[in-house]
């Protein structure tokens, strides 16, 4: 290595990883940097101590120790105990099942048993609601279990759920543009999650329709039949597609449960009458919730 003037230039950058166990810290660090400047590394040595040197200056010493070490990241952060190791597992044996559940819905699409398939959805839907039920009353929420229940939603309602619609939707529009809608709510679940995860969390509004409900629709909407044209539902497919990427804000469920009950009154004697057309006024209603609620925001 070079010596004298070019040697004040030189900078050397190491990145070392590794966690903190000092008692008493708020936060664990995960990753230290530590830059020196004009000098040369002479060796690494012990647990937390580099030594340096500059030509002719002596050994520097460090601003702050480096500790070296490897831990990696645990899957259940905080006590490891049996009953939170079941808890975890039960909890993600949910997941799982979702997941499970969403490919044998693309069996037996394959298989034209849409209806049955569709079935499965509905209870994809239900066990993706119970795994983070689960998570938060057994307090075993992890990110590791976020990103195992965002994969099994991109499977089962990102891909499952628009297999099962291009299958129910056979002979009854053109094969192209089944394809084509059903290509659209794939992207849009992937852009969906994708964004989810990396933004910032509203406990009142979801941006955008979740996959989840997404999902419950198309699922619904196979099950029951609904007597409308195949391009009709072609075209309420592609809308609930843009739906979930869209940035208007939709309840959720737990603020929809709180609404007034004079409010639930009507779904429940429009089901008596009509179920069918009652989900679709229902769907409807959500749908254009989020741009009232958008404009609403906007004028105040």
């Amino acid at each position: 290595m070079r010596r004298g003037g070019s040697l004040a230039r030189q900078a050397l950058f190491v990145r070392v990883g590794g966690r903190s166990a000092e008692a008493g810290r708020a936060a664990t660090a995960t990753r230290a940097e530590v830059i020196y400047t004009g000098t040369d590394l002479v060796s690494v040595s012990g647990r937390g101590r580099t030594v340096a040197t500059s030509g002719s200056h002596g050994p520097v010493a460090m601003a702050q120790p480096a500790t070296i070490e490897a831990d990696s990241e645990a899957l259940l952060p905080g006590e490891r105990t049996v009953r939170r190791r079941i808890s975890f597992a039960l909890v993600n044996a949910c997941t799982l099942a979702s997941l499970g559940l969403g490919l044998l819905a693309i069996f037996l699409a394959m298989q034209g048993e849409t209806r049955f398939a569709a079935a499965c959805l509905v209870a994809c839907v239900a066990f993706d609601g119970l795994d983070g039920a689960l998570a938060r009353r057994l307090g075993v929420s992890s990110p590791f279990g976020a990103q195992m229940d965002s994969l099994a939603d991109m499977c089962s309602f990102g891909l499952a759920a628009p297999v099962v619609v291009y299958a129910s939707l056979a002979h009854t529009v053109p094969t192209a543009a089944a394809g084509v809608a059903c290509v659209l709510v794939a992207a849009c679940a992937a852009i969906r999650l994708a964004r989810f995860n990396v933004s910032p969390k509203d406990g009142k509004f979801f941006s955008g329709v979740p996959t989840t409900m997404a999902a419950a629709v198309l699922a619904l909407t196979v099950l029951i039949g609904l007597p409308l044209p195949g391009i009709a539902v072609l075209g309420g497919v592609a809308l609930l597609a843009f739906a979930m990427v869209s940035s208007f804000p939709y309840a959720k469920l737990a603020r929809i449960v709180k609404l007034p009950p004079w409010l639930w009154l009507l779904p429940i004697v429009g089901a008596l009458v009509d179920a069918r057309l009652t989900f679709v006024m229902v769907v409807v209603a959500y749908l254009l919730s989020g741009p009232v609620m958008w404009v609403r925001a906007r004028r105040a």
